[in-house]
């Protein structure tokens, strides 16, 4: 199956065709963008590639309204959460999924393998996510929140290293860094708790 990685955003009003090839002009030189289908100014899906033809991802904007693909996507995302851990952060997610006006999707190619190519679509998302009022999903990880921290498990029991987390409490984010293979980072995580070993940095309430 591809690998995808997605932007959701609150905001309806998304960036043009010139504006993000710009941003890649400048950043990546060596990668380019061009239109899939839709027009410039009401693009639908963008291709992402190096000047060597490999190509990185394919861009795809679904927006979110009744009847909408963008709609069954953030349908099946509340499938998937049904049975996730901790219950806080599902229910922080559920609330903030249901404002998501537009869902960039990132199809990872051959090219996003490569270290040049990963930073250019890495690049290209931030910038989407970076607008505001957005959060991050990928596939065999699950969503961050709006400051990049991941609030709900949907990795693999084998999983493990380093990763930034975040648990919703008191109506405050609490960030911290735990080792996903720790079985007792993870069983605080689950429970919706700060592992005891480790300090977590408060944030100040949601944005969402």
């Amino acid at each position: 199956m591809p690998y995808y990685t997605r932007v959701l955003s609150k905001d309806e009003e998304f960036p043009s065709l010139e504006q993000l090839a710009e941003l890649i002009r400048g950043t990546h030189p060596d990668y380019r963008l061009t239109i899939e289908s839709g027009e410039d100014d009401e693009w639908e899906s963008l291709l992402l590639s190096g000047i060597d033809e490999v190509e990185v991802a394919v861009i795809e904007r679904n927006p979110v309204f009744d009847g909408s693909p963008g709609q069954d996507e953030i349908a099946d995302f509340l499938e998937d959460l049904r049975d996730c851990k901790p219950e806080s952060g599902v229910i922080w997610l559920t609330d903030y999924l249901a404002e998501v006006k537009t869902i960039y999707g990132f199809q990872h190619l051959q090219g996003a393998e490569t270290v040049d190519g990963g930073n250019a679509l890495n690049a290209l998302r931030s910038h989407l996510w970076e607008r505001g009022d957005a959060i991050i999903q990928a596939d065999g990880e699950g969503f961050t929140n709006e400051e990049g921290y991941h609030i709900v498990w949907q990795f693999s029991d084998s999983i493990s290293g380093p990763w930034n987390m975040g648990i919703w409490k008191d109506d405050l984010w609490h960030h911290f860094r735990m080792d996903l293979g720790d079985p007792d980072h993870r069983a605080a995580f689950l429970n919706g708790e700060v592992p005891d070993d480790l300090s977590a940095v408060r944030a100040a309430g949601s944005r969402g």
